[in-house]
């Protein structure tokens, strides 16, 4: 283990590790299993929810996951959950379900609730999204326009919530203390290990700070271009295995190369 540059291995998910088909590489299974064998642990840090991740989970053997942009991070002992508060979700959902043809989805409790059928989703659709959180925690609410771009939906937000943009299109919102680095700063502290002597691989706006805050911030080419100028190195792209090419060279140097800010 001393050997190793990173005690932490870290991915995002979409267009990080997964391939544009959504699918792992036995490449990439095959690297992070070597590197977990060598002593490394394995976290995820994503935006979807665990219920779109246990095949992924079955493949890799993650150590913990962080889930919903930081909303939930399950670590072996202990889940911890930063939902959006009832009222404030609410008031978000009367905004939003005020503007015609906002297509809105809701994940909570008991799963992912929209406004409207998303093939892709599959949610339960009701009646009025609004009531949503009088019933269920709210984790995050998502919302995307056919004809108007995401960062011009006319939304006030309450001071205890933020939104990102995820791939351009996707509007996400979520408490201010659902972030995807106060996962990762759960799951290193429930296995003793310092940010610095992690490696934290992204491609979105969501992971813009923990490559600039693990030891070591890896892009993928495809990845957007304010994340490949934060980051320390930029690999591959997702569909060239540029998380894999990336960890078998490391893992070949061994201890000469600790972090990228040495």
């Amino acid at each position: 283990m001393n050997s190793l540059p990173y005690r932490a291995v870290i991915v995002d998910f979409d267009r990080t590790l997964l391939h544009t088909d959504k699918t792992i590489s036995g490449r990439t299974a095959s690297v992070m299993r070597k590197w977990q064998e060598s002593g490394a642990r394995l976290f995820a840090a994503t935006a979807r929810p665990e219920r779109a991740i246990e095949e992924y989970c079955r493949i890799i053997a993650f150590d913990a996951v962080t889930t919903l942009n930081g909303a939930r991070t399950i670590t072996p002992d202990t889940v911890f959950e930063n939902p959006i508060d009832g009222g404030e979700a609410e008031a978000i959902l009367d905004q939003l379900d005020g503007i015609p043809g906002t297509v809105i989805s809701v994940e909570a409790t008991g799963g992912i609730y929209a406004n409207t059928d998303i093939p892709l989703w599959t949610p339960a659709v009701v009646e009025d999204i609004r009531a949503v959180p009088r019933k269920e925690k709210v984790y995050k609410i998502l919302a995307s326009h056919p004809r108007m771009p995401v960062d011009e939906i006319p939304l006030v937000l309450p001071d205890d919530t933020y939104c990102t943009v995820a791939e351009r299109k996707l509007l996400q919102i979520m408490s201010r203390s659902a972030t995807k680095w106060n996962g990762i700063r759960r799951m290193l502290e429930a296995y003793g290990i310092n940010p610095a002597e992690a490696v934290y691989f992204g491609d979105d706006n969501d992971d813009f700070e923990p490559i600039r805050k693990c030891g070591c911030g890896v892009a993928v080419s495809n990845a957007l271009d304010a994340v490949r100028e934060a980051a320390d190195f930029v690999t591959g792209s997702n569909d060239e295995d540029g998380v894999a090419a990336f960890l078998s060279e490391r893992l070949q140097r061994g201890g000469q190369e600790k972090t990228g800010r040495e």
